[in-house]
């Protein structure tokens, strides 16, 4: 596969960063996935890291060489995150589960399928357009659906960062699915958490594309959606991948993150405990690593 990928966050005016994203890939199989971890909601952080984290982990088990049905793949991964997030508040007593929304992306084959769960979006750009966007799991969506407000009534409405689903609730999430989509030559994917999207209209990320591509363009779509937004401003993160020409058989992509393979695959993730802790800004090397095996014993606990 040959395709230019491009991924950041920014912590805008929080005290921390919530989100968290990451892409895997081999020879034959993509992955993409974007967490937005609550913060209304306790440890929103640990949710998105550890949503994060299983469905990469499952990822590079089961897609040694292809992933037979990438569909039920993303459910399945999904609703497994889910329960990782419940038992890691189990095993801790938690008074309330941390939550968090996801959208992930699988390409193999020259097509791409992706499900989410929340408002983390993914958008489809082609030709200086939006062919095909996900539909938020919000209130304001169904607003909008209903036709009782407008879009851009939307960006001002009181109810605009109340979401009706995601993982960690007291339900299992509803998990929406995209159909398979065939990519052509200079498709961009665009996967982003609320912060990033909220500020900037849709139909302006998809113009700008035209004229740049995604490794100029999209780290100042970034600092425009966190001066738009204010001091104030949510988390924002993004990753954006464009398709190449694939006639060359050697895979090969353009990244400005480092990846490091890790049993035939190579991966790039962004605000893991990895390298900064959710739980406090000073802390230990050791407190890292209690933190990282408490996420991954959660996840290895969680049923399949």
């Amino acid at each position: 596969m040959r395709f230019t990928i491009f991924q950041d966050s920014h912590v805008g005016g929080r005290k921390s960063n919530q989100d968290r994203l990451a892409y895997s890939y081999s020879k034959d199989v993509l992955l993409l996935v974007i967490a937005d971890g609550m913060g209304g909601h306790a440890r929103g952080e640990i949710a998105a890291e550890i949503a994060v984290n299983t469905i990469t982990n499952r990822f590079q088990q089961e897609a040694r060489t292809a992933l037979r049905r990438p569909k039920e793949f993303l459910e399945s991964a999904i609703h497994s995150a889910h329960r990782a997030i419940v038992a890691f508040a189990d095993q801790h007593d938690m008074l309330e589960c941390p939550r968090t929304t996801v959208v992930g992306c699988i390409v193999q084959n020259g097509k791409a399928c992706w499900a989410h769960s929340g408002d983390s979006r993914l958008y489809c750009i082609r030709g200086g357009k939006i062919a095909v966007a996900t539909a938020d799991h919000s209130r304001v969506r169904q607003l909008i659906d209903a036709g009782v407000i407008t879009e851009a009534q939307a960006l001002v409405h009181p109810d605009r960062n109340k979401i009706f689903n995601c993982l960690g609730g007291v339900l299992p999430p509803m998990v929406t699915h995209s159909e398979d989509w065939l990519l052509k030559v200079g498709d961009t994917l665009l996967l982003s958490t609320d912060g990033f999207w909220g500020p900037l209209n849709a139909d302006f990320i998809a113009a700008k594309l035209q004229r740049e591509d995604i490794l100029t363009l999209v780290p100042k779509l970034l600092d425009e959606a966190e001066r738009k937004a204010g001091p104030d401003s949510d988390n924002l993160s993004v990753i954006g991948l464009t398709w190449e020409h694939q006639e060359v058989e050697e895979p090969a992509a353009s990244t400005v993150t480092v990846t490091e393979p890790i049993e035939g695959f190579q991966t790039s993730t962004l605000n893991s405990t990895q390298k900064a802790s959710p739980f406090k800004d000073d802390i230990s090397d050791e407190e890292i690593q209690k933190a990282i095996t408490e996420i991954q014993d959660a996840i290895k606990r969680a049923p399949k």
